[in-house]
């Protein structure tokens, strides 16, 4: 009886209360743990910490009271009488104390508690239960393998409860999904949904079933699962049947699907008032369907509604963006793309590929914007000054009746609003005014010592006797105040706005004299935006500033026609601007390069117009290197496969190698043989860079100027900009200084490398440095600029050794050289190289 006494004390006094603190903890985990229903959801709904390993002290006040009333049954009530253990509830309590340990995500702990079930009460009716928890919490501590391979042992028992054949092959699906084997895993969630007694599992479980179809691509499968979900009405949670519904549109046949059945249905949705909630994601899911269906206008309503919802999905939020973006991207209104491109980017994930991909889109743009901003300006200009005088004033003037009226909208809703507002101030003015008194009781009202009492403090003491109307004299008060607050008014709707009353107030008579006042004191001033010469003038008559417009709209048709080609794979756009420029008779540099483009473009969209395109160029360009690559022929010393990047690579490889001579005089040729294409950058600004090399840091600035102004759009343009504001001030700055250091250099000037004195000189210095031991020296060949070049011995520490160093040399029979050495400190080497500055120092050291 004792015994018993123990066991009933544990289960209906201390395992209950420690149940009832677990089942809060538990509903507090699925309200604070939002599913993700873009991704694969988990097959167990809970949030993951980083530290799966952690056996600190609980964190959930709630499991820690489970965990304190498991352990206390333990220490308390636990009776192991001869190797057994008495008492039946002992089992329930470490399957609880593992429990609690779980959804607090101390995983290590939680695995002690199940592992002790096990092994101690191999005979407890829970013995399944506390397999399966222990292979959970194997799951999350990254153990697939393991769980796998137990849980299927634990399966061939028969014997095992329809509820726990479903836990265990929901946990079997969770480790193949984690494994990456997602076909295993939809054979086992397909069996948990058979067997499991729990509708949100079930629909849980439906739910994922149709991601894994829709992921694995069997889109019929993925759609009757998610009908299931659907199907299952207030039996799943509310939030399955939307999501259901969301991701079968996705999966709608916009060709054989029924249209008029899935309006209607999503429109029902929309109409449910259950479904408030969710109205963000059904308003989007009406835009996809619009969009795709290419009625615009009505997809633009239906994202702009999810938008107003303010929805707490940020990843919707950012699709309602990007798709308002894309939809604008396709109208070629770049301005409002760019936009919502840069809410979309604010809304998503930065370490996603879908941000990288929108981001780079989004840089794209600025150029798009550029240059279509830039030609559509610079076309109005031309095509203005191509008008004779009258068509010319005729425009103008179209334009300023335009302007007029627009000015004029504008004037009429600034007066509107500034109505609106004035009645507002005066509504808040009267809002403390008390009812019976018509005194405002935040202004204080000075009396007389002996005056009488007023008519509110009168009025106030019958008020609990008399309502305010049966009171004369507060009658006859308050229309005294009323007309001094309000004036005259007439009893009809909205009686507080001035204008509405045939009596208007002295401040409406006063705005309205005012306005009158103010347009008729110069009722003869003219507006200059009114007037066509003040357009006129500003056009350009000069040819030479109408040459550089025209020049400037060229490049930017150009510019816009490879973008759209390379970049965004708009074919259509991009011939429709190539086709413009060659139209526009443009400078003889852009029309091979916009012709090859066209015939690359029309391959893919115009086998006919590509054929005569390139009979084009080859017959009035026969010479030139497109016609070589259209007709595959192989000019003399080009390779047939040379693409321009390669040919880039090359000569970047022998700027490395420091054959700068070589490389400035090849430049401006390579330079003329790209013209037009993208790459044109990187041999301008490497021709800048060889420039710097040879000549200083004066010609590096003049050659990056070059770079920044006419490629500003191109990373190359982008880096000499940002060389010369950040790096040329400094490096013009430095200077040659007499500051003490422990780096210095002899320097003896020298022809090229393969020079006979050259290698005559580096051999000498080369055996004095063997002969003398001097392990800390080294000697190099560095380049100065087209005629000189220096052999330079380093690791000198000080300018006393390095002059005892050259009257070694110079001492010693063997190196006779005719060349004079020059020591000199590290720091001013870097200003004689930078500056190409060696005369001027040899001239200070005279």
């Amino acid at each position: 009886m004792a015994r018993n006494s123990h066991a009933l004390s544990t289960k209906y006094n201390i395992l209950y209360n420690g149940q009832v603190g677990l089942d809060k903890g538990v509903l507090a985990v699925n309200a604070n743990s939002d599913d993700d229903f873009w991704q694969l959801l988990p097959v167990e709904k809970m949030q993951i910490l980083e530290d799966v390993t952690s056996t600190s002290k609980p964190k959930n006040t709630d499991f820690e009271l489970a965990e304190t009333k498991a352990t206390k049954a333990i220490q308390k009530h636990s009776m192991n009488i001869g190797g057994r253990e008495k008492n039946s509830q002992i089992d329930e309590a470490y399957l609880m104390l593992g429990k609690a340990r779980y959804y607090d995500q101390r995983f290590v702990p939680a695995l002690d508690a199940f592992n002790y079930i096990l092994y101690k009460y191999p005979n407890s009716s829970r013995i399944y239960e506390a397999k399966i928890w222990r292979e959970k919490t194997n799951m999350r501590l990254g153990n697939d393998a393991l769980v796998i391979k137990n849980i299927s042992k634990l399966l061939e028992d028969h014997d095992v409860k329809k509820q726990v054949f479903a836990d265990a092959n929901a946990l079997l699906a969770a480790s193949f999904l984690n494994m990456e084997e997602k076909d295993s895993a939809v054979a086992k969630i397909k069996l948990a949904i058979e067997f499991t007694k729990v509708n949100q599992e079930r629909a849980r479980y439906r739910f994922v079933l149709g991601q894994l179809y829709q992921e694995l691509g069997y889109k019929d499968s993925a759609v009757i699962s998610y009908q299931s979900v659907i199907d299952m009405n207030r039996k799943a949670e509310r939030r399955f049947v939307i999501q259901a519904h969301a991701k079968k549109a996705e999966l709608f046949d916009y060709q054989l699907g029924d249209s008029v059945s899935f309006v209607k249905t999503f429109n029902k949705l929309i109409q449910d008032r259950e479904n408030r909630p969710y109205k963000d994601l059904i308003f989007h899911q009406m835009g996809v369907f619009h969009d795709k269906q290419n009625n615009q206008k009505t997809a633009l309503n239906f994202y702009n509604a999810s938008l107003r919802t303010n929805s707490k999905d940020t990843y919707l939020v950012a699709s309602n963006y990007r798709n308002l973006g894309n939809m604008y991207f396709r109208n070629t209104e770049y301005s409002a793309a760019a936009k919502y491109y840069d809410s979309t980017l604010v809304k998503l994930n930065n370490k996603t590929r879908e941000f990288v991909k929108i981001q780079k889109i989004r840089s794209n743009l600025d150029e798009v914007i550029l240059y279509e901003a830039l030609a559509k300006r610079n076309d109005s200009i031309l095509n203005v000054v191509a008008m004779n005088p009258t068509d010319r004033s005729a425009y103008y003037e179209k334009y300023i009746t335009k302007l007029k009226e627009q000015d004029e909208a504008k004037r009429l809703l600034d007066e509107k609003n500034k109505a609106k507002q004035e009645n507002m101030n005066r509504n808040n003015s009267i809002s403390s005014i008390d009812p019976v008194s018509g005194r405002d009781p935040t202004k204080s009202v000075r009396k007389s010592p002996m005056a009488p009492p007023t008519i509110a403090s009168a009025a106030s003491q019958s008020a609990a006797g008399s309502f305010y109307f049966y009171n004369p004299t507060t009658v006859a008060f308050g229309k005294v105040e009323f007309k001094k607050n309000w004036g005259e008014r007439t009893l009809n709707g909205n009686w507080r706005i001035a204008s509405a009353n045939a009596n208007t107030t002295v401040v409406d008579s006063l705005s309205v004299n005012k306005q009158t006042v103010g347009t008729e004191a110069n009722p003869n001033k003219i507006v200059e935006q009114y007037t066509t010469d003040y357009y006129l003038k500003q056009l350009p008559t000069a040819q030479i500033e109408l040459d550089s417009i025209n020049k400037e709209r060229n490049l930017a048709y150009y510019q816009l026609g490879i973008i759209y080609k390379e970049k965004f794979k708009e074919n259509d756009l991009a011939i429709a601007k190539l086709e413009q420029l060659l139209n526009n008779n443009p400078e003889e540099k852009l029309v091979l390069p916009a012709m090859y483009n066209l015939y690359k473009l029309y391959q893919i969209t115009d086998i006919n117009k590509a054929a005569a395109i390139k009979n084009k160029i080859s017959t009035q360009f026969p010479d030139s290197r497109y016609a070589q690559i259209i007709n595959n022929t192989n000019p003399s010393g080009t390779s047939q496969n040379e693409t321009p990047e390669s040919v880039y690579n090359k000569w970047y490889k022998a700027f490395q190698q420091e054959q700068f001579v070589s490389v400035l005089e090849n430049s401006d040729a390579l330079i003329n043989q790209f013209s037009g294409e993208e790459i044109v950058s990187k041999f301008e600004l490497l021709k800048a860079n060889t420039i710097g090399k040879l000549k200083g840091v004066t010609a590096y600035k003049n050659a990056l100027q070059v770079v920044a102004d006419n490629y500003p759009n191109s990373e190359e343009g982008k880096n000499a900009q940002v060389i010369l504001t950040e790096q040329i001030p400094f490096l013009e700055k430095m200077e040659f200084n007499t500051v003490e250091t422990n780096n210095w250099k002899i320097l003896y000037t020298v022809g090229k490398k393969e020079d006979n004195d050259t290698k005559a000189l580096e051999e000498k210095i080369k055996k004095f440095i063997k002969e003398n031991n001097f392990q800390e020296l080294s000697y190099s060949y560095d380049f100065y600029n087209e005629k000189e070049s220096f052999i330079t011995i380093h690791g000198l520490n000080s300018a006393a050794f390095a002059n005892n160093i050259v009257a070694k040399i110079q001492a010693d029979k063997s190196l006779e050289s005719n060349q004079t050495s020059i020591v000199v400190s590290n720091q001013n080497y870097k200003v004689i190289q930078i500056k190409k500055s060696l005369d001027a120092y040899i001239a200070l050291k005279r």
